[in-house]
């Protein structure tokens, strides 16, 4: 069965607790690459955009005014125009297949 990614996602945060910050980060780390100090970069399926907001809602629960997690989701099109100087390449899409 081969699965389609379904998006290019952007992922940044601004949390002021080292705690929650560190936990907000970890699970970012399951999804996607860091590409700045608050900033992950994911190619994710459907599935795995529902379960990161799903967790990412339940760190957040602690959040404290001010603290603040934001998903953008780019199209196709927007991703292959993703500019950069220095630091990591973005990610390209491809296909992934799960068995």
């Amino acid at each position: 069965m081969t699965t389609q990614i379904a998006g290019h996602v952007i992922v940044s945060y601004d949390v002021s607790d080292d705690r929650l910050r560190l936990r907000v980060c970890k699970t970012l780390e399951d999804f996607g690459d860091r590409v700045q100090y608050s900033v992950f970069e994911c190619l994710l399926t459907a599935e795995q955009l529902r379960r990161l907001w799903e967790r990412l809602q339940g760190v957040m629960a602690e959040r404290a005014d001010g603290d603040s997690v934001r998903v953008y989701s780019l199209c196709r099109s927007c991703a292959s125009k993703v500019r950069w100087i220095g630091g990591k390449e973005p990610l390209e899409p491809q296909k992934v297949i799960i068995i």
